[in-house]
């Protein structure tokens, strides 16, 4: 309307030229022209009436359109909308399948126009103030980069992290392999390490190395994301699914790497991540320098002036990378991990527990308490055991070994001991004789040492080397039998066989 007043002004009072008008209000000549068309067609006095405002005033040079008589069905806009985001599809196409089904429907102009303001009535964008060292919005680029092995020459795309603070928009990158949860927390330690410091949220999008369980209210947590943010005493706030705008420092972060980093390396081949992370920081130096456009200053000293004295310092101790696993504990109150087993006191046996594992240490948790805590061991199908952690006769019976059990066996006869040291033998792992041992010994008790070393004698004499043979010797009296008796040892078809066989290649000299 200021334009309008002034092309009046000058025309009417000054007799300017249409050319000069337009020179003046910096306006074409066209459209000082329809100005003046119009205001004549109005039949606009001038000077004009105190009471006429702009409002009148516009509704006099531009009177809304009559309405026309003809009432064209309209399509759903809502459902143009929600089509118009799947890939490919465009206003023409909906148009044309619009018509097929509504023929004296709208023309493609009139039906364009009539979306367009349909969707200025949507919700519009909230412009988010930013206080410093608040928050780091976090997000990978869409776009890779190759690296190509040397040796074998083949490519692999590494990814590409960027961190972007809120205030400043002062800019951290790296390349990683993949987006995985050792990556992902890496690159976030690395990052504040970039930065000195450390802010009180951060946003990232809905990653699974992240966020668990996307939610609008209450999203979970990856355990091991978690745990980074209370290491640092950080609120993690995750993006709504498919709300870009929630973190729309990084989303444009992503486009000026995409355009001013990643666009130039295009041409450029990279052998290592190391030679990839060193270009990408030559480069991120001129990004983080580059000037604003439409303020002062770039985004080094936007950091420096804003961000940089709000942020926390870091903690004393860097965050040692940890994942966090739920496991149920055996009736033998070990927890597997990684194929190797783990104690935890025997009362806590069967109980579901969380057990965070580093490249150093084990630990259980119940409850959030730690009940158990172990050097990680690589070795797998072994146990590590804590004697506090076993019942009172678990420990009693810990104690054995191949050592002990033959130490006894000879104490009760020579024959007895060439006994257990054949079952002992016997087995791919001796401790899997143990029990075999024990219960041989432990029918002394019941028989009397003098009839078990005779009963091991007459086992290892038809090489009936077991448990169950000593025990059918002393139970039938083979032991007792009168010299030059023959009488066929009880046992089942298969254990006389083994033993037979056994016994005529393991003869004793």
């Amino acid at each position: 309307m200021r334009k309008i007043h002034e092309v009046l002004r000058l025309h009417f009072e000054h007799g300017r030229s249409k050319r000069e008008i337009a020179r003046i209000i910096n306006a074409s000549p066209t459209t000082v022209s329809d100005y003046l068309a119009r205001a004549k067609v109005a039949g606009l006095p001038y000077p004009m009436p105190a009471d006429l405002d702009d409002a009148a005033l516009e509704w006099r040079l531009f009177p809304p359109s009559e309405p026309s008589s003809v009432k064209r069905p309209a399509p759903n806009w809502l459902t143009v909308h929600n089509e118009l985001r799947r890939k490919g599809v465009t206003l023409e196409l909906l148009w044309q399948e619009y018509k097929v089904e509504q023929a004296d429907g709208l023309q493609y102009s009139a039906f364009c126009d009539h979306y367009r303001r349909w969707r200025q009535q949507l919700t519009l964008s909230m412009r988010q103030t930013h206080t410093p060292g608040e928050r780091l919005f976090v997000d990978y680029a869409g776009q890779t980069v190759g690296v190509t092995d040397g040796a074998t020459g083949e490519i692999r795309d590494a990814q590409i992290f960027v961190a972007v603070l809120g205030a400043s928009n002062y800019t951290y990158l790296e390349a990683t392999w993949s987006q995985q949860l050792p990556d992902w927390i890496g690159s976030h330690v690395r990052a504040l390490e970039f930065f000195g410091g450390c802010t009180e949220l951060w946003v990232p999008d809905n990653l699974r190395s992240g966020v668990t369980k996307a939610s609008r209210y209450e999203p979970d947590l990856n355990p091991t994301y978690h745990d980074l943010a209370e290491h640092y005493g950080v609120a993690v706030l995750p993006a709504r699914a498919r709300r870009p705008k929630d973190k729309a420092k990084v989303e444009n972060g992503v486009l000026v790497i995409t355009r001013w980093v990643l666009a130039r390396l295009r041409h450029q081949r990279f052998f290592s991540l190391n030679e990839l992370n060193r270009a990408l920081r030559t480069l991120l130096a001129d990004v983080n320098q580059r000037p604003f456009k439409k303020l002062p200053g770039c985004r080094a000293s936007a950091f420096a002036e804003m961000d940089q004295p709000a942020l926390r310092p870091l903690p004393q101790r860097r965050y040692e990378y940890a994942e966090w696993k739920v496991a149920r504990v055996g009736i033998d109150y070990h927890v597997e991990i990684d194929g190797h087993y783990y104690s935890v006191p025997c009362q806590h046996a069967r109980a579901q527990v969380d057990v965070r594992v580093t490249k150093m240490t084990v630990e259980i948790f119940q409850r959030g308490q730690r009940i158990a805590s172990h050097a990680y061991c690589t070795v797998k199908g072994r146990h590590t055991t804590i004697d506090a952690h076993m019942p009172a006769a678990h420990r009693e019976v810990a104690g054995w070994n191949a050592t002990t059990l033959t130490t006894r066996a000879a104490a009760i006869g020579p024959r007895c001991a060439v006994l257990v040291e054949r079952l002992l033998h016997q087995r791919r792992h001796p401790q899997q004789a143990y029990r075999s041992c024990l219960g041989v010994l432990s029918l002394g008790q019941r028989y009397g040492v003098e009839r078990l070393e005779a009963a091991c004698a007459h086992a290892l004499k038809h090489g009936a080397v077991s448990w169950k043979s000593v025990q059918a010797i002393l139970k039938n009296g083979l032991d007792q039998q009168p010299q030059g008796v023959q009488r066929t040892l009880d046992l089942p078809e298969h254990e006389n066989l083994r033993g037979a066989a056994y016994y005529q290649s393991h003869q004793l000299h």
